[in-house]
């Protein structure tokens, strides 16, 4: 009994040594360390700017950057250089490689930066100057188209053309860009769909973007829906239509010029081999009466669209083919409108006719 008390007893002094070694709970929490934590967690100026700059920035796409560099005053000062977007720039359209494309981005106001945010595809406000004819903004004289087109997030096409805008034959010509020759094709990997429903894929995996950049005025618009809007295929030539849209405005209320549809065809046609070849991709805009504009209304148009605000969100592609659908059933509407109008007209002149007609029978008849 003496040999169990006092082993209590060595038991008793041992935790009451172990307790007195350990710091007391409340010091885990002290107030230093905190502020300490706090201020590690609070700063991004503790890690180092080549960090930042080589392995975190140049990870990162072009909307995110212009996130990152709105959290503060540091990041706003790494973001903005100019290599980051030059990177970001040829990556996100390898067309902006080209000699002269990459000199006039260079002049940019802001670089690569302000090309970035003009080209990268958002949706346009339409803006409302009057009649297109009326007041029209100072025109280029020449406008570049920077083309890059992807199936399943690889390059197949990529192309950029000078196009002239001050001659006769361009103003008063119904506008049009041609990438390819009639006789020239591109091979692609896309395999030759052999049924009409296999022509589907291609709406999913078919990206498109086109660029048109004025370098006199130093401004840029995608003109492209991204992703296709509609997807034909020829019952007898077998040939896939793919249509890419956009809808920019300018002209006065009520008249045809009001909206005006950036259209974007690329025609692909099977060959021997089983694969298809990309033999047309093409630009015209046509206006809400169907009828497609000549070079002056397009240059018009595309400088007005180019001026217009953008507006930012992550729903691009939804809200392109959302405006591209009303476009069209607008487009129905004023049809239908007209017709109904021709139709009564037709039908008083027909009975000013018949009128005209019993008149003068009763007058031979009374005579």
């Amino acid at each position: 009994m003496q040999n169990a008390l006092l082993q209590t007893r060595k038991d008793s002094k041992t935790m009451a040594t172990t307790s007195s070694a350990s710091p007391p709970l409340s010091a885990l929490y002290s107030p230093a360390i905190t502020i300490v934590d706090q201020n590690n967690a609070s700063t991004i100026s503790t890690v180092h700017q080549d960090i930042i700059e080589t392995h975190i920035f140049t990870r990162l796409d072009g909307p995110t950057l212009a996130s990152a560099s709105c959290a503060s005053t540091h990041l706003h000062a790494l973001a903005s250089q100019e290599n980051l977007w030059t990177n970001i720039c040829h990556s996100t359209w390898p067309s902006t490689t080209s000699s002269r494309v990459r000199h006039v981005i260079s002049n940019f106001h802001n670089g690569p930066r302000s090309f970035f945010s003009d080209a990268f595809p958002l949706a346009i406000e339409p803006v409302s100057f009057g009649n297109s004819s009326e007041n029209p903004p100072d025109l280029p004289s020449e406008i570049i188209s920077a083309v890059d087109i992807y199936y399943k997030k690889e390059l197949i096409f990529s192309k950029v053309v000078e196009t002239e805008t001050v001659s006769a034959w361009f103003k008063c010509s119904p506008f049009r860009v041609d990438l390819l020759d009639p006789k020239e094709a591109v091979s692609t990997r896309i395999p030759n769909p052999d049924k009409d429903d296999t022509c589907r894929y291609l709406e999913e995996d078919m990206e498109l973007s086109w660029i048109i950049i004025d370098p006199i005025g130093k401004r840029a618009m995608n003109l492209s829906s991204q992703r296709p809007v509609n997807v034909h295929r020829h019952w007898l030539s077998g040939e896939v239509q793919l249509k890419f849209a956009s809808v920019v405005g300018g002209g006065g209320i009520g008249v045809a010029t009001e909206l005006v549809q950036c259209g974007v065809v690329v025609t692909c046609g099977g060959s021997a081999k089983g694969e298809m070849h990309v033999r047309e991709v093409s630009l015209q805009l046509d206006d809400m009466d169907g009828m497609y504009l000549n070079g002056k209304e397009s240059l018009v148009m595309l400088t007005r669209g180019m001026a217009g605000k953008r507006r930012r969100g992550k729903k691009r592609e939804s809200e392109r083919k959302k405006e591209v659908e009303e476009f069209l059933e607008r487009k129905r509407e004023r049809k239908e409108r007209k017709m109904r109008r021709e139709g009564t007209l037709d039908t008083l002149c027909v009975a000013f006719g018949v009128s005209a007609f019993a008149s003068s029978l009763l007058f031979l008849l009374f005579r």
